[in-house]
C-alpha cells in the first residue's frame, strides 16, 4: 500500500470524511482520468428526475446498481429502484422511485469498473465486509429554471456504509459550497469543490452532508455529479422504514 493510500485511509478512520483532489484520487485509486472524462458526456444524456417532491425540474439522473465481492470482480443486478426510508431521507423518503438505468457504454468501461471496484476495495480496508452492495447515481443540477438544489432534502445521511460524492464537472454556476459536519458535534468543514474529478469520500455513520443550491452565473448552467454508495447490508428496501 502506497503512503498515499495509508495516509487517506487513516484520514477516513479519524475523522470519517476525506477530500481528494484529481491527482490525488488517481494515484489512492489507481484511475485513469482521461479515461475517465471520456465517459463525461454521458451527463448530457441524463433523463429528468420525476419525482422531485418540492415541485422544481431542476435535476436530471439515472441509476444502477452492483454487488462487489470482498474477493471477486463487479457485477451488475438487475435494474432495481431506488429506495430510501423516511428516517434518511425527510422529503422523498418512502417513495420507490424507478430511473433510467446508466447507459451501457459507461457501466462496461474499464474507467468505470475500476473506480467502483477501487473505492469498493478502499472502503473494505476500514470495514471488512463480504460483499458491497453499491448504488451509482449519475446526477445534474442545473439552473435552467432559476435556483437548483443539489440536496433539497437538506443535510442527510444516506443510510448506508461509505458515500463517494465525486465531481464531474459544474459550469456557470455560483454556489454549490459542500458541507460536511460530525452527526455528533459541532465540527464541520466546507469547500466547493471544483475540478473535474474531485471526491469526497465519507462514512455515513460518522457524517452528514450537504451542497447548497446553485444559480447561473451569466448564462444557465449545470453541475454534474456522480454519487455512490457502498453497503454491506443490502439494497436499502421498504422494510426497513422506521430504522
Amino acid at each position: 500500500m502506497s503512503t498515499d493510500r495509508s495516509a487517506l485511509t487513516a484520514q477516513l478512520a479519524r475523522s470519517g470524511h476525506a477530500l481528494l483532489l484529481p491527482p490525488a484520487a488517481a494515484a489512492a485509486l489507481q484511475l485513469d482520468l482521461g479515461a475517465l472524462d471520456a465517459l463525461r458526456d454521458s451527463w448530457e444524456r441524463l433523463p429528468r428526475d420525476a419525482y422531485l417532491r418540492d415541485g422544481g425540474a431542476y435535476r436530471a439522473r439515472r441509476h444502477s446498481c452492483y454487488l462487489l465481492p470482498a474477493a471477486g470482480v463487479l457485477a451488475p443486478v438487475p435494474h432495481r429502484p431506488h429506495w430510501q426510508p423516511t428516517s434518511y431521507n425527510a422529503l422523498h423518503g418512502g417513495l420507490t422511485r424507478w430511473f433510467e438505468p446508466i447507459e451501457p457504454a459507461v457501466a462496461g468501461a474499464p474507467a468505470w469498473r475500476q473506480l467502483l471496484s477501487a473505492l469498493g476495495g478502499l472502503f473494505g480496508e476500514l470495514q471488512p465486509v463480504a460483499r458491497w452492495h453499491i448504488e451509482a447515481h449519475q446526477f445534474r443540477i442545473d439552473t435552467a429554471g432559476g435556483i437548483g438544489r443539489p440536496t433539497p432534502e437538506g443535510a442527510h445521511r444516506d443510510g448506508v456504509d461509505f458515500v463517494a460524492v465525486i465531481l464531474v464537472g459544474r459550469r456557470d454556476v455560483r454556489g454549490g459550497e459542500t458541507r460536511v459536519f460530525d452527526a455528533n458535534g459541532p465540527a464541520g468543514v466546507r469547500f466547493t469543490m471544483e475540478e473535474p474529478w474531485t471526491m469526497l469520500l465519507m462514512n455515513d455513520a460518522r457524517v452528514i452532508h450537504e451542497t447548497t443550491p446553485i444559480q447561473a452565473d451569466g448564462a444557465p448552467g449545470a453541475r454534474d455529479t456522480l454519487v455512490l454508495t457502498y453497503r454491506a447490508r443490502g439494497f436499502q428496501a421498504p422494510e426497513e422504514d422506521g430504522e
